[in-house]
This record gives structure tokens, C-alpha cells and sequence, in this order.
């Protein structure tokens, strides 16, 4: 008999040792513990701990339904005990990802990044639907939402990467529930269907840092597919308080694509919007789980550890690390690349984002600043009085 199951991602940055690197291995143990007396308690049926350049993820499966007030707060207390360290051991950014000072309910819009799927789960080889369940979880450091467009895009729309498109059941097409991230008086979504609404889902989905993908939802049974922590910080917390940091949970084989069919995208090491200060365009690297933000510049990271779900909602004995083998270190390398190229055009152009994304406050100071020493060179509008000269009180005057 099904049962209604649930799969949380709960992640945040909340201090790192010498700069933005990792989180220190005191913090990784309390949370570790923390994660394991929920567990005891039957809080949560199960739980895997993990960390992607300096953010934490917990990754837990209960039955308890998506935004449980007591799984969110579980997860924040946790966060504060791991903040609790690093200011004792004076990390950098300690509890720079909790946004509120004490958040009732969930933990959504309070700063850490949350992507949770409830699901019928009845794993026997009788059902048609899903006989065994399969997922893995995306973590990714450094960047936006916006990181998964592409490649969410590529593995469940087109064939190109996905042949499974061409069957039957997966080929009744996947419904894309796309959020404006730019809105900030609530979730705004809209639905859009693959494969008719292709074009339509591509023109919203090249821009990353205004629309993301929410959910992603098969056609053919109705059952949620992917979840994205689509929230942006900066929208949140009104300043830079760190790039967004995004995770996700993708179900996978079956009546949903391969592993191999989602994962094969992220070779591109495609462009998005991240880096240092989170004010720059950079290549997405794949990397194991555990890494560190230590490489040259500071390359937006993205990881993928998977996972089966027994009948109880247990895991698997044992995990796979999807990016941890030499066939990733080509695209690495790759990464390494464009990142090399786009940053020796230094702050021209496309290697910088645009005013509206430099999560810095300031940077956008220091613009404005010049913005208002701007005057008209050729007399002014009629009624209007004549804007001071250029440069004029600053010394500097002809």
C-alpha cells in the first residue's frame, strides 16, 4: 500500500574557514549529530549530511509533507548550532544564510535553500508506475537559480540529451512550472508544457537571473519530477547577503529520465551568472561532493550525490557521487577554461553582470555616485533649470 513520502533539501552557508572556502569539520559533526537525533526521535525516517564549497546540505526523507514547521525548524536550529562554531572559531560568514532572527513555520524566504517533493511511495515490482525509486540531489555554490535552467531544460525536453523522450510514457512531455524571481510579493509561477510550449519555455528560461524553475512535473502520471529551491536572496534580504546557492531534487529512471540523461548537460560547463562577490559571468563546474571553493578565481560549483528509497523511506546503504570520476575531470578542465577567458576580459562587458545583478551594494554606490555627476552637454529643456557642469565643485572645473 502507498504511502505519502517525503525528500527534503534543506542548505546554508553559515560560515567557512580562511575566506569562502568550506565549512570547517566541527560543524560538519554537529550537524551530523544533530541530523541522527532527529532520526532517533522519528523526526525523520532518514537523513545524509554533505557540503558543497561552504554551504551544508542536510538531505532527509519523512513523511511528515513538504514545508513541515517542525523539519524546517529542525534544519535551522541545526544551522545555528553550526553557526554557534564558526563564530567561536571566528570562520568567515557565520550564519551569513539566516536571514530572520527566529522564523516561524518554514524556513523558506528566512535564507537557507529548500527544494522537498512529496510523493505516493510504494516500491514493489507490481507497481507500474514506479517499482524502485530513484533520485539525486543537486547542490550548487556560487551562483543563482537560474544554474539549472539549461540543464533542466536539455534533460527533460530534448531529445538530444534525453532519448527517453522518444518512448512512450515519457514521451507525453514534462510540465515546467517556472517562477518570476524578480517578484517579490509571493510565488509567482506559470505552467508551461513540453513539448508544445518549447519556445515559449525557452524564451523565459534564458535569463537566469530573473526566471527559474520551480518544479518540473510528468505528464503522464502527474507525479512532481523536480523541485528547485528557486528563491533569490538578494530579493529576500534586500542587499548582497551571498549568491542564492540553489539546490534541487530530481526523481530519476523509470517514467522520469536516466541519470545519465540529466547529468550529460552540465558537461557543457555552460556560463551563468555567480563567481567572487556573486557580480560575475563564469563557467558551472561539476565537481564531487566535500569540495572547496579553492581554485583560481571562484568558480560557481555544482555537485550530485544520489540515492535509492527503500520501502520505509530508509536509503540506500551506500551513495553514489555522480561527478566523482575521471570522466568528469575533462569538463573540469573545460571549466577552468572558460573561466580563464571570461576573466581575462577582466570587468568588460559580458564578464560582469549587468547593474540590476551586482549584489554588492557597493557597487551599485560607486555607480551612482558618477550617475548623479552627469549633466547635459548641449544647453538644457525648456522650464527646466541647467544642470550643473560635469565635474563641476569637485575641483576639477574648467
Amino acid at each position: 500500500m502507498a504511502t505519502k513520502m517525503t525528500l527534503s533539501v534543506l542548505k546554508a552557508d553559515v560560515g567557512s574557514i580562511g575566506g569562502h572556502t568550506k565549512p570547517s569539520q566541527r560543524m560538519m559533526d554537529a550537524t551530523r549529530a544533530a541530523a541522527a537525533g532527529a532520526v532517533r526521535n522519528g523526526l525523520l525516517i532518514d537523513t545524509f549530511v554533505d557540503h558543497t564549497g561552504d554551504d551544508i546540505a542536510i538531505i532527509a526523507s519523512h513523511t511528515r509533507g513538504t514545508n513541515d514547521t517542525d523539519v524546517h525548524q529542525f534544519a535551522w536550529n541545526t544551522f545555528l548550532q553550526a553557526t554557534d562554531i564558526a563564530r567561536e572559531y571566528g570562520l568567515y560568514g557565520a550564519g551569513q544564510d539566516l536571514l530572520a532572527d527566529a522564523p516561524s513555520g518554514n524556513i523558506r524566504g528566512a535564507g537557507p535553500a529548500v527544494a522537498e517533493i512529496e510523493f505516493d511511495h510504494d516500491p514493489v515490482k507490481t507497481n507500474p508506475v514506479r517499482p524502485a525509486e530513484s533520485f539525486m540531489v543537486l547542490a550548487a555554490d556560487k551562483c543563482g537559480p537560474g544554474a539549472y535552467n539549461l540543464p533542466m531544460f536539455l534533460g527533460f525536453a530534448d531529445p538530444m540529451y534525453c532519448a527517453g523522450l522518444m518512448l512512450p510514457r515519457i514521451g507525453e512531455g514534462f510540465t515546467f512550472n517556472i517562477i518570476d524571481m524578480d517578484n517579490t510579493d509571493g510565488d509567482s509561477i506559470i505552467s508551461l508544457h513540453a513539448p508544445e510550449d518549447y519556445y515559449k519555455i525557452t524564451v523565459l528560461l534564458r535569463d537566469n537571473e530573473r526566471f527559474g524553475i520551480d518544479s518540473i512535473v510528468s505528464r503522464h502520471t502527474g507525479q512532481v519530477a523536480a523541485a528547485v529551491s528557486a528563491t533569490r536572496l538578494h530579493n529576500i534580504a534586500g542587499s548582497y547577503t551571498g549568491k542564492d546557492d540553489p539546490v534541487a531534487i530530481v526523481r530519476n529512471q523509470g517514467i522520469f529520465p536516466a541519470p545519465e540523461e540529466l547529468i550529460s548537460p552540465y558537461a557543457k560547463a555552460h556560463y551563468i551568472g555567480g563567481d567572487a562577490r556573486g557580480s560575475h559571468t563564469m563557467p558551472l563546474m561539476p565537481v564531487p561532493i566535500n569540495t572547496p571553493v579553492v581554485g583560481m578565481y571562484c568558480l560557481p560549483l555544482v555537485s550530485c550525490v544520489g540515492f535509492s528509497l527503500n520501502a520505509g523511506g530508509k536509503f540506500s546503504d551506500s551513495h553514489i557521487d555522480f561527478f566523482d570520476n575521471s570522466a568528469w575531470d575533462h569538463v573540469r578542465i573545460l571549466a577552468q577554461q572558460k573561466g580563464i577567458e571570461m576573466r581575462s576580459q577582466g570587468w568588460s562587458g559580458p564578464a560582469m553582470l549587468p547593474y540590476g545583478e551586482l549584489e554588492y551594494s557597493g557597487f551599485r554606490q560607486s555607480i551612482g555616485d558618477l550617475v548623479e555627476r552627469f549633466a547635459f552637454r548641449n544647453g538644457h529643456q525648456s522650464g527646466v533649470p541647467e544642470p550643473q557642469k560635469a565635474g563641476a565643485g569637485d575641483g576639477n572645473a574648467d
